[in-house]
């Protein structure tokens, strides 16, 4: 790093620094599920360096803190270190802290200078990059649902939802309301402030259908710098709320009776050479590109479940009439359909994956998504007919337990191939053992209902 390296920062850093002294910077990089894990260094020791260690081990651990048996059988877990160097494109503030600190994300290599495989944001550039060798650029626009709910400090009590300003609990069945929005008007303050301050622009908050319940939009772009923005937003909100006593959740179903969160992504695919969208034509008809991509969701979302859905929660959501998929038909402006083809113009003609869960993470979601839409381009497949009227009529066609989708992922040669094979072994791993976990605790329904009756 060079002595003035504060004035090659992005503009919204600069903004940010303007007339102060740096104080410290966080040198993160997000694990599997999606946690920043790294080191805070003074800013005078960060200008000093252009990389830092961290333990490759970091890749194995559960959202439990647990440790899955997945190091290179030949070296045994010994906890190599990997070298982390920073991509200065996305320093930004954390302008929550109580001094000036910037954030930077960084890329994980072996000593080698090989990128970790099963690094998320190196998962998410190796699947762009195979779009890239294809002369195309993959384009997305994800959709963030949260809930803002009462503090909870005893797991084994309900999750309900904050207190909103008027003094009640947040309402339920407001989907769109500017009064229920006002609820939550200090801590959306916050949440814009933030955002502003880290550079993000946001296209849109709105009330969803549960009880605190938001959604933000974001405006579309790069899939690795979105998922850099999605890794940022999903902090920046949990700050947000903490100021005002509550929790930002992005459970995939935090609250029995409500709905759940989704992460609905939305994918186009340019034409790097001409910057037109393949999926429409030069009369702005429907194109072949179109119709594969959308069979390759059909075809590939069942594997890529567990990436989109990663924990037991996650298929809590997948529920008849409740806002959220149960099957793969696809149809044109139908919310009910798990494969969407929102209204738009020609050239903004998009496809909308409405499986992924906030819960998932950003990188890994985007990057299944944009997996299963590529091998779908790559072996031309076509979709079945379009579905007209409530899918939620129809059965269910994805998995409906972790076990089961992680069953579906590790028979998926295919997926694995554009996911990374190392990726793909240490991420079921990982999640196998999770999964075990889960099954050995009691639950309160098992006790009310078994302990006595069976």
């Amino acid at each position: 790093m060079t002595a003035d390296w504060t004035a090659n920062l992005p503009p919204s850093a600069v903004s940010y620094l303007e007339g102060r002294r740096l104080d410290e910077v966080e040198c993160i990089i997000a694990d599997l599920p999606g946690i920043a894990r790294g080191k805070a260094v003074p800013a005078s020791k960060f200008a000093r360096q252009s990389y830092f260690h961290l333990p490759e081990s970091i890749f194995y651990q559960t959202i439990t803190g647990d440790w899955g048996e997945a190091a290179d059988e030949e070296v045994g877990f010994i906890e190599r270190d990997m070298i982390l160097k920073p991509d200065m494109s996305t320093a930004t503030a954390a302008p929550w802290t109580a001094d000036w600190t910037l954030q930077v994300i960084h890329d994980a290599y072996d000593r080698k200078g090989e990128p970790i495989p099963y690094a998320p944001r190196n998962v998410l550039k190796r699947v762009v990059k195979l779009y890239e060798d294809q002369g195309w650029q993959p384009v997305v626009a994800p959709e963030m649902e949260f809930f803002l709910v009462a503090r909870n400090l005893d797991p084994a009590k309900e999750i309900e939802p904050m207190m909103g300003r008027s003094g009640r609990p947040a309402a339920a069945r407001q989907a769109y309301s500017m009064t229920a929005v006002d609820e939550f008007g200090p801590v959306i303050d916050d949440i814009y402030d933030f955002a502003e301050a880290q550079g993000f622009e946001i296209d849109g908050i709105t009330q969803e259908g549960g009880a605190g319940q938001l959604e933000i939009n974001l405006l579309h772009g790069d899939p690795v710098r979105l998922a850099d923005e999605i890794f940022y937003f999903k902090r920046l909100i949990r700050e947000a709320a903490l100021r005002h006593n509550c929790f930002a959740t992005f459970m995939a179903k935090p609250i029995a009776s409500e709905p759940g969160s989704a992460m609905h992504i939305h994918h186009s695919v340019m034409d790097r050479d001409t910057g037109r969208n393949i999926f429409a034509g030069p009369a702005g008809g429907e194109t072949d590109a179109f119709f594969h991509f959308i069979g390759g969701l059909q075809t590939h979302l069942p594997a890529a479940i567990a990436v989109l859905a990663p924990y037991v929660n996650s298929y809590r959501r997948y529920v008849r009439d409740s806002a959220a998929p149960i099957n793969l038909e696809w149809g044109r402006d139908n919310r009910t359909t798990g494969i969407r083809i929102p209204l738009s113009s020609p050239e903004a003609r998009r496809v909308e994956n409405r499986l992924a869960g906030m819960d998932c993470n950003p990188y890994l979601g985007i990057a299944a998504s944009l997996a299963c839409g590529y091998l779908g381009l790559m072996e031309e497949r076509r979709p079945s007919k379009q579905f007209r009227g409530d899918a939620y009529e129809g059965e269910g066609d994805i998995p409906r337990v972790l076990g089961q989708a992680l069953d579906v992922f590790e028979a998926s040669p295919a997926l694995h191939q554009v996911l990374g094979k190392e990726f793909a072994r240490v991420y079921s791993i990982v999640k196998r053992l999770e999964y075990e976990e889960f099954l050995a605790v009691i639950s309160p329904w098992e006790r009310e209902h078994l302990l006595l009756n069976v």
